[in-house]
């Protein structure tokens, strides 16, 4: 898939909680085709103690509309920078890169994506493009309070979704692995988040016999498998996330 540098400009910037916020971008020119799962490069400028650019997941991308969004969450110098800017502020993005989820070509195939907290993110372009297709699926998400759960309203509006948080504040309380909505059928898994939560995610997948794709969110710098800073130790060797990932078959993690 080819990849463009571009300098994209904010077409929406939504604060949705103090730490994490949505910019939506735009450009005169068609944008690259971008699957679900997929993340861009984002170039942090006039910030002195980032020289790297921010890998950030792709959260929705719209080729009609010609717009893509990003959810940031404010972690240190690099993300407060993205999450400082403004409506007509431009920003350099390499986009896309790596590898999405898979979409199983049954069409019968019933899915299930798990996300946890701001890890969530990817999920919501998947659970887009699988309501786009006619696909039968279920969303269920995680976090450890209500407050650390993001775009509720969007997610809802695409199709069920069920909740857990560890202090109880919404849905059931607990983990998403204790969700009564595992007791369900499903023929296909996709998660990301803590990698905890992915762990504990595929071992329920393992023990039931259901494919399962996790996101990684391993560090990555250049997000062109030249620096090796994201490697992952898989079933067939060492493999760069950015590259051959971020997704990948739990078949090939050693969970």
């Amino acid at each position: 898939m080819k990849k463009v540098l571009v300098d994209l400009t904010i077409k929406e910037m939504h604060e949705l909680n103090a730490s994490c916020v949505l910019l939506v971008m735009t450009d005169s020119k068609p944008l690259p085709a971008c699957r679900p799962g997929q993340f861009a490069e984002l170039r942090v400028d006039e910030t002195p103690t980032v020289m790297l650019r921010r890998p950030i997941s792709i959260h929705c991308f719209d080729a009609e509309s010609n717009e893509i969004g990003f959810l940031v969450q404010v972690v240190g110098d690099g993300t407060r920078w993205l999450a400082s800017l403004k409506e007509g502020d431009k920003v350099n993005v390499l986009l896309p890169l790596g590898n999405g989820f898979t979409i199983p070509e049954d069409e019968n195939a019933r899915m299930l994506l798990v996300g946890g907290g701001v890890g969530s993110a990817p999920l919501y372009g998947l659970a887009q493009e699988l309501k786009r297709l006619g696909r039968d699926f279920a969303i269920l998400i995680g976090a450890r309070s209500a407050k650390d759960l993001y775009r509720r309203n969007e997610f809802e509006a695409l199709g069920r979704v069920e909740y857990t948080t560890e202090d109880g504040t919404l849905g059931q309380k607990g983990f998403v692995t204790n969700h009564t909505m595992l007791d369900e059928k499903f023929d296909y898994i996709c998660t990301c988040g803590p990698k905890p939560m992915m762990m504990a995610v595929a071992k329920y997948a393992r023990t039931k016999g259901i494919p399962c794709e996790a996101s990684l969110e391993n560090k990555m710098a250049c997000g062109l498998g030249a620096c090796l800073c994201c490697v992952e130790d898989t079933t067939s060797g060492h493999r760069c996330v950015c590259t051959d990932g971020p997704v990948f078959s739990i078949d090939e993690l050693k969970w």
